[in-house]
């Protein structure tokens, strides 16, 4: 029989690990999204072209598939502890240097390098927090990690609406940037003392240090045993490339690119846009206002994600795709209806945001879990990269024909996702994976086999 003792710790340990990885995720929402304010002061204190806006806006978003290829292996290698604190350290001294630019080259560096350490935080986050999860409720836990995304992004239009607000300086966009210094030391405080991975440190055979960790995060009566985890197992890029592998890892690079590159797009040019749709005064604020829309729409996931991952995914492409189609047929559509559309549009996405972090966490076995995340985190950049360079240029040649593209991507994840998304729901990781067996009348996987 269980004392009280232990309970505490079977329900907090993975909570507070969710809340201090999810730091980092709002982190990463945070700098990703705050260029979105800054990029019109910037286009008028330097004078910027339609590339320049674009690379400005992109750079993160390369440097993140830098990032995501080079850090998810060293995860897998050297574990998630230590990368975990060092992303969010170059996070602190990228920021600050952003304030001291005075150039936009040195602007596209700095954000690049930003890119590579959010890559890596990427690879991470979501790792951690699934092999620290229990089952059941490792579903509703990468919801708010993902939603702490959301919440970052709403937080920097929020911040960027009111310094913007409150000053007339042209060089108002030096504290914009700048800004994203203080949460990043804040979440590094916080990481400090999170414990490695039991799952990982099984899989490198370090049996008694996985015990003690497992011991110290659920209590003395844990079993070293219950994680179905086989012991000294290689780390190998080339095996999510193999089979049955690389169908899971084309489906997500896939699923996740056509998420991003509409995500991105409006998130980092959501000011511009507005203003293009009429609402040139209130661009800003109506920007501010959106993202906190966001934020529910990452929350109505923990809703549905244990009903099912594929169905979710399914309906959040649909309605993605209907709310920006109807921006494209409507001639001048009054600013309500253009807010409204944008909102269903942020309700439908956002909700399926979280498979960004399940899916890889589920599909892949430990030894490659990290590499796998960091490579689909990596992959899935191109696409939200060129959506978010491409932008800026859509724009400008036609208002409508921006709408098209992005209603066009969201069909091809809905048709994509129809063939190849598999069912992972009521598995545990090592089933889901294909490291253990699946119990009887658990969900079938469709789509998954090479």
């Amino acid at each position: 029989m269980r004392t009280k003792a232990t309970r505490p710790a079977r329900s907090r340990t993975p909570v507070l690990i969710t809340l201090y990885a999810g730091g980092g995720e709002f982190c990463d929402g945070y700098i990703l999204s705050v260029i979105g304010v800054s990029l019109p002061m910037l286009g008028e204190q330097f004078s910027l072209t339609s590339t320049q806006s674009g690379l400005i806006g992109s750079a993160a978003l390369v440097g993140m598939f830098l990032g995501g290829l080079v850090f998810g292996y060293v995860t897998d290698r050297v574990g998630r502890q230590k990368i975990y604190l060092f992303d969010i350290a170059a996070f602190i001294v990228l920021s600050a240097l952003q304030f001291f630019a005075t150039a936009p080259w040195q602007l596209i560096v700095l954000r690049l390098l930003m890119g590579v350490a959010i890559g890596a935080d990427f690879a991470i986050a979501s790792t951690l927090v699934s092999e620290f999860a229990p089952k059941r409720s490792r579903g509703p836990l990468l919801v708010m990690l993902a939603t702490m995304w959301s919440v970052g992004a709403a937080v920097a239009y929020i911040v960027g609406w009111l310094i913007v607000s409150n000053s007339d300086d042209p060089g108002t966009w030096r504290w914009v940037l700048g800004s994203s210094v203080v949460p990043s030391l804040l979440i590094l405080f916080l990481r400090m003392g999170t414990p490695e991975s039991p799952r990982w440190l099984l899989s490198k055979g370090r049996r008694d240090e996985a015990r003690a960790a497992l011991r110290k995060m659920l209590g003395p009566d844990a079993r070293i045993e219950d994680l179905a985890v086989p012991e000294n197992t290689p780390t190998r890029y080339s095996t999510i490339f193999r089979p049955p592998y690389r169908r899971r890892t084309g489906f997500v690079c896939l699923f996740w690119a056509c998420q991003l590159l509409p995500i991105y797009a409006i998130s980092t040019y959501e000011p511009t846009i507005l203003a293009s749709f009429g609402l040139s005064e209130g661009s800003y604020l109506g920007a501010a206002v959106l993202q906190v829309f966001f934020v529910f729409g990452s929350l109505s996931g923990v809703l549905f994600v244990n009903r099912g991952r594929r169905k979710l995914l399914l309906a959040s492409f649909a309605l993605s795709a209907v709310s920006l189609g109807g921006l494209t047929i409507l001639a001048q559509p009054p600013t309500a209806l253009v807010i409204a559309l944008f909102v269903l549009f942020g309700l439908g996405m956002y909700s399926a945001q979280c498979l960004e972090s399940l899916y890889p966490s589920e599909l892949f076995p430990t030894r490659v879990r990290a590499t796998a995340r960091g490579f689909t985190t990596g992959v899935s950049r191109i696409g939200a990269a060129i959506g978010t360079f491409g932008a800026p240029l859509l724009l400008s040649a036609n208002l409508q024909l921006a709408m098209a593209v992005g209603a066009g991507i969201c069909l091809l994840g809905l048709i994509s996702s129809y063939f190849l998304a598999p069912e992972t729901r009521g598995l545990s990781l090592e089933e889901a994976s294909g490291e253990a067996p699946a119990a009887e009348n658990q969900p079938v996987q469709r789509s998954t086999k090479s």
